[in-house]
């Protein structure tokens, strides 16, 4: 696996997802303590890091946090570590983990299912402007 940015951690997400698309530009919007780096999950690298950490593609198509050498999250526990790691307001969203990890799964599954349609699809990956090129591996 390659040299990952030193205490960064890595978002991976559906790069043709409209709502996906939104999310990280939203994360990227409040990331001031500049903890995130995002890479598409359609990319080579992407792919390889799917793989590396042992996770199966095949149930894994909207965002995984990885936090190279100590963990990985997925699903609903990438979205609420997302939020612990934003701070601030945002910290609030640690709340839903008194909801049992099955059930936040299965409104995750309902909205990852169903965003294609309600959100919409772009034909490629985002392509970040040079401003944002730093944050995206």
């Amino acid at each position: 696996m390659q040299n990952f940015p030193q205490n960064k951690k890595i978002i991976l997400f559906d790069g043709v997802c409209n709502l996906c698309d939104a999310s990280i530009q939203f994360v990227i919007k409040n990331d001031t303590k500049d903890r995130f780096r995002f890479v598409a999950l359609q990319s080579d690298l992407g792919q390889q890091i799917i793989k590396h950490i042992g996770l199966d593609i095949k149930h894994i198509d909207s965002v995984v946090l990885y936090d190279p050498g100590i963990a990985y999250y997925y699903k609903s526990n990438a979205a609420i570590e997302i939020a612990r790691n934003l701070g601030g307001f945002f910290h609030l969203g640690t709340l839903f983990r008194i909801i049992p990890t099955a059930l936040r799964n299965i409104l995750y599954d309902y909205i990852a299912k169903n965003r294609y349609h309600w959100y919409g699809k772009k034909q490629s990956c985002l392509i970040p402007t040079v401003e944002l090129k730093d944050k995206f591996l």
